[in-house]
């Protein structure tokens, strides 16, 4: 049975997946996300939103919900391997990370996905694919596209699809791209449940042992409960089988010499420090995004963050390659600007698990490292990696402001990221004599003189819509030809 016809399929309706559907149904492209599980995983992986995720809610109208139900924290507070510094500066209005479990993230951009549209089927899992060439390619020609074969015979045809099922991706696998790096040598056990023990003892016992082993916690929950992480034993041939209880027990005496009374676990499950990077995002009209094109170990809470990010970058030139608005190569430099920034986040994890080590010579690298940060442009720097408000994509030669991401500004009316909330893009014009009247379809046009706008010492900004400086300047026959590069030709 063949199903009907959408623009884009989106496997996997997890952070990434949710984004990208969101994202996708701000320029009106149909898209149906596939979830293989009936119901929302448990399973607390990630525990909260760095400061360039925190941006990225907020230009989408997002953020209040959000702080609703996280607690914000400063920055700077062991970002880099658990070395604690003082927050140093950053260019942003949001320096702070937001505590926020996982299942919450999940919620809310479901939430948000089907608020604007996006048809989300649960138990749904994809067992094959093909792709046929228009009349004009893969790219091209209004007969191309991508079917889809479910478990339970349906197949459903789209025109684009978009991996987000995670590391064990079954896109990037049916694709055959390749996906190398190292294998998991260290595995964790991790799990929510409850402890019978006084909270000023646990807080002692957690505070010694993290002297040594750092990659050891227990962080309490309310009502008895906590979140326990303790290094396994050894790794598991098979990660998919979550830990018992009396494995967690285990180690926690190794590690603790006592397992805290611990019982009624809500979840249980296990990760390794695997770190691998797909070889290309982007297959004919089949691309991948979140961890189904990248994993790498926890350290520094850049996963979920990394795969928001992906979205947020796909979707607008997804969406400009169905509608037919792409210029040439757009949807090409999702992998150009995606895969050198999560190649360095992949770079900066293997440098932490190494500085986590309780050997003597990371311990020393650690120490003097430790020192180097008490300089704050090191400092900064660091944590402009971990945030990936340091992101600088290679826009060409220009302007400094070129290829990076705009803080948010006051206007006289409004804010900055309130008026990016439509998903197009965004001219903000200090001059008044600059004009974007053949591309208004796709680019808002901001005319602000104001005295907070000025700070940023140049006329006018040419913002894409995921946020980031496409141009700058004030030569409207520049403006032209960057308009045409990132929002395609101009329409009388």
């Amino acid at each position: 049975m063949i199903d009907v016809d959408v623009d884009v399929i989106v496997v996997g309706g997890g952070p990434t997946g949710l984004m990208l559907a969101a994202e996708l149904r701000l320029h009106d492209v149909r898209v149906v996300v596939l979830e293989r599980d009936l119901e929302p995983t448990p399973v607390v992986r990630s525990l909260g939103l760095h400061v360039r995720s925190i941006e990225v809610m907020d230009q989408r109208g997002l953020l209040e919900r959000f702080l609703e139900h996280g607690k914000r924290y400063p920055v700077g507070a062991g970002f880099f391997a658990g070395i604690t510094k003082p927050a140093p500066a950053l260019d942003t209005a949001h320096p702070y990370v937001l505590g926020i479990p996982q299942t919450l993230t999940d919620r809310l951009l479901y939430e948000h996905a089907v608020d604007v549209g996006a048809e989300i089927r649960r138990g749904c899992e994809l067992v094959g694919l093909s792709q046929t060439e228009g009349d004009d390619g893969v790219d091209g020609g209004a007969d191309g596209g991508v079917t889809a074969e479910l478990a339970d015979g349906t197949r459903l045809r789209s025109r684009y699809l978009v991996g987000c099922d995670g590391g064990r991706s079954t896109v990037r696998k049916l694709l055959g791209v390749g996906f190398p790096g190292e294998s998991a040598r260290v595995e964790t056990l991790i799990g929510e449940m409850q402890v019978d023990v006084e909270a000023e003892t646990v807080a002692a016992v957690v505070a010694e042992v993290r002297e040594t082993h750092r990659g050891f916690g227990l962080g309490p929950l309310g009502d008895g409960a906590y979140r326990v992480v303790v290094p396994a034993e050894g790794v598991a041939e098979d990660r998919t089988v979550p830990p018992t209880l009396d494995e967690v027990r285990q180690q926690l005496r190794t590690y603790a010499g006592t397992d805290f009374g611990v019982h009624s676990p809500r979840w249980l499950s296990r990760f390794g420090d695997a770190t691998r990077q797909a070889e290309r995002y982007r297959t004919g009209r089949v691309l991948l995004a979140g961890d189904a094109a990248h994993i790498h170990p926890p350290v520094g809470g850049q996963g979920l963050n990394l795969g928001i990010q992906d979205a947020f970058n796909l979707g607008w030139k997804l969406a400009a390659e169905v509608r037919g608005r792409a210029p040439a190569d757009l949807l090409d430099s999702y992998h150009a600007e995606r895969h050198p920034v999560a190649a360095d986040v992949l770079d900066n994890t293997r440098a932490q698990m190494l500085l986590l080590s309780a050997e003597p010579g990371p311990r020393s690298v650690r120490r003097l490292l430790s020192e180097l940060m008490d300089f704050e442009d090191v400092n900064r720097h660091l944590i402009e990696k971990i945030t990936a408000i340091g992101v600088h994509y290679d826009l060409g030669e220009g302007h400094e402001l070129l290829g990076r991401r705009l803080r948010d500004v006051p206007l006289k009316q409004g804010r900055l990221y309130e008026r990016m909330r439509t998903g197009r893009g965004l001219l903000l014009d200090r001059t008044g004599g600059l004009s974007t009247a053949g591309w208004a379809d796709r680019v808002d046009h901001v005319v602000d003189d104001g005295r907070e706008v000025s700070q940023l010492a140049v006329p006018a900004v040419l913002l894409r819509p995921d946020g980031y400086v496409a141009w700058a300047g004030s030569d409207q026959w520049e403006l032209l030809d960057r308009l045409a590069k990132w929002f395609g030709p101009e329409v009388p």
